[in-house]
């Protein structure tokens, strides 16, 4: 048998970024569902669905009327127990003015009852006034009290009407994209009862992914050096760049997976909640790594093998261990060096010892085929 032609390449060194690669899902940073925090009707909406919406945005204005109704009532309360109180201030200082003067009148009956001028029992009569006047004073003391208490529990009741009040203003508690309306207005709701609209913040936001538990290591290790850069591509959108923020604490027994996520500034909205998109990750570039187009490395038996071109033209089989494809290309790990001939077509006629011929690359031979053609005509 003469040479059989074949095509063949030859193993080179390249810098070989290391990444992994998967399917994402956004999420989006924050989610909240807005709700009423007091019962009341619904008057007004003051955005539209799927409206970007600040934080602290008036979304929904509900019936004011109960609570200024409310309000005013404890201010009237408020008010009458301030006049009780200094109500209450004028009759201790009455009865502090009546407990001194029968506390001098009875001072003046004892010394008279002493020097034998007044009798016993007129002596007890101012006593006892005096002690009238001073149980009258310590009660309006404890009425001053009382009042006083009346006053703080009006102004918390105030405080808390006002308080009722401001909820009737509904507004947006983070940034985001709001939903849905689901009560409109007129509706009668509840506190704490149906959710109004969700509103989901979307810059920044999270992608997540799973990579197999046999990549945990490698990405915990070059995470700590660095944040991973992570770039996530939706299907007909362009790429946006992240970090990772999150690797979970536990591997996914029924998957042996384990969850990532990477956060996004996403200024151009291209990351959706819900969307589906590339996930790849790079931990670092490896230099100087062999490499050969996939085409030509063949499974068998053993493994991994590649035919190889001898400085004889005879072929042989090469035992190879390929860590991971790059692009078209797979990268040898050991077995083969760069420079070496790897027979890259015809393989199937091959056998070890067998004589090769090695027909020039295609593009050079179509471009050789159509000159000559140019030539002929």
């Amino acid at each position: 048998m003469g040479p059989v032609s074949v095509r063949a390449v030859q193993a080179t060194t390249a810098d070989v970024p290391l990444d992994i690669s998967a399917i994402g899902n956004v999420e989006a940073m924050s989610s909240v569902d807005v709700k009423a925090r007091v019962a009341s009707q619904i008057v007004r909406v003051n955005f539209r669905e799927g409206q970007e919406v600040q934080a602290g945005e008036v979304l929904f204005e509900l019936d004011q009327a109960p609570f200024l109704d409310a309000i005013r009532e404890n201010e009237a309360n408020l008010a009458r127990d301030k006049a009780l109180v200094e109500q209450s201030k004028a009759n201790v200082a009455k009865d502090l003015a009546n407990l001194k003067s029968t506390q001098a009148q009875a001072e003046r009956a004892l010394a008279l009852q002493n020097a034998g001028i007044n009798s016993r029992e007129q002596t007890e009569t101012v006593v006892a006034t005096a002690d009238a006047w001073k149980a009258s004073r310590e009660a309006d003391q404890a009425a001053v009290v009382s009042a006083q208490a009346a006053v703080r529990a009006d102004e918390a009741r105030i405080a808390d009407a006002k308080l009722q009040l401001s909820y009737t203003t509904i507004k947006a508690p983070i940034t985001g994209r709001a939903g849905a309306i689901q009560v409109k207005p007129g509706n009668l709701i509840k506190d704490n009862d149906a959710t109004l609209v969700n509103i989901l913040q979307i810059q920044p936001i999270y992608v997540t992914f799973s990579i197999p538990e046999q990549q945990l290591p490698l990405v915990r290790r070059y995470d700590a050096a660095h944040p991973l850069v992570v770039k996530a591509t939706p299907d007909g959108g362009t790429t946006e760049e992240g970090k990772l923020r999150f690797i979970d604490n536990t591997v996914d027994t029924t998957t042996g997976t384990i969850k990532l996520k990477a956060q996004f500034d996403n200024p151009h909205h291209q990351l959706w909640p819900g969307q589906f998109v590339n996930v790849q990750a790079q931990l670092a570039v490896q230099a100087d790594q062999v490499v050969v187009p996939t085409a030509t490395v063949q499974t068998g038996p053993n493994g991994k093998f590649v035919w190889v071109k001898g400085d004889d033209d005879a072929v042989s089989i090469r035992p190879i261990d390929v860590a991971r494809t790059w692009k078209d290309n797979s990268v040898i790990t050991s077995g083969l060096k760069a420079g070496e001939t790897v027979i890259s077509e015809g393989q199937m006629r091959l056998a070890p010892g067998v004589k090769v011929h090695v027909l020039a690359p295609k593009e050079a031979s179509e471009g050789a085929g159509n000159s000559s053609h140019q030539v002929g005509s």
